[in-house]
């Protein structure tokens, strides 16, 4: 990747917003957690379930049924779902569905662009973010090249800034915790699935490197992204977590929306697998 050789500050044409977000929620999450490192309970279980919406919209949405097809939502559930994705710092669905299509496409090779084995842990968990080129959306995703999804882009700023914003008028203790703090935190849990799930230790450089990581299903509220190899190996699964063992609550969501008729045409194992 060129961008990887870069020094850190610089950023594309395309992104150069990201770097400035990412450093503002930051810093205030910091101040945040040095003032109020104790929100009580009602503002803590308010962001888990912020950070627990915004982590379903990209699970189920995003992942799921945009960039994989593992299901159908209803539009006006697939809309709800893109808001609160976009609300907790994923992005818009154009771009995470190139982004993650590409990935698939050339995962493990140096032109994975979110590969920590050729081009480093930092790259691959933030950088790669503000100085990678952006994917051809019209070669890993013309389907949602229409004003329905591309509607989210011009939306995103106000988005951020309601969630940003958004517990001021509760306090200033809320405004930290529902604001940057959940947004930190929501952060890095999804970029851990591109570093540490990444990262399999004695793989020859090429192979798969992706791994199950048990530890990360507490930062993913138990919706499923920590058992990545499940997924590299059955991408076009619903179903991420295997076993009772792994815990996949993004799974569990797919199928109380299947069963009151919100989704459809859900794709699963035709048989039982097994799981480390």
């Amino acid at each position: 990747m060129p961008g990887s050789q870069w020094p850190w500050w610089r950023t594309t044409e395309h992104d150069r917003m990201v770097l400035p977000w990412f450093i503002l929620i930051h810093l205030t999450a910091v101040v945040g957690l040095v003032l109020f490192p104790l929100p009580g309970w009602p503002i803590f279980l308010g962001a888990l379930g912020l950070s627990w919406l915004g982590g379903l919209g990209t699970t189920v949405c995003y992942h799921r049924a945009l960039a994989h097809r593992a299901l159908r939502l209803q539009p006006w559930v697939c809309a709800i779902l893109t808001f609160f994705a976009v609300f907790n710092g994923s992005g818009v669905p154009v771009n995470w569905v190139a982004n993650h299509r590409t990935h698939h496409a050339l995962a493990d090779t140096a032109e994975d662009v979110s590969s920590p084995v050729w081009h480093g842990f930092w790259w691959a968990h933030l950088r790669w973010l503000w100085q990678a080129e952006a994917p051809s959306v019209a070669k890993y995703c013309p389907e949602l090249d229409r004003p329905w999804y591309r509607v989210w882009g011009p939306l995103q700023v106000p988005i951020l800034a309601l969630s940003f914003l958004v517990g001021l008028s509760f306090g200033f203790c809320a405004f930290f915790w529902l604001g940057a703090i959940r947004l930190v935190f929501s952060l890095h849990a999804q970029c851990f699935v591109n570093s540490v799930c990444h990262s399999e230790a004695g793989v020859p450089m090429g192979e798969d490197s992706s791994r199950n990581v048990r530890w990360l299903a507490l930062m993913h509220l138990f919706q499923g992204e920590n058992w990545h190899r499940n997924h590299h190996a059955r991408p076009g699964l619903a179903r991420l977590g295997r076993t009772w063992r792994q815990p996949d609550l993004g799974y569990a969501a797919i199928c109380v929306l299947e069963k009151i008729g919100l989704a459809g045409d859900v794709r699963r194992a035709r048989a039982p697998d097994s799981a480390s």
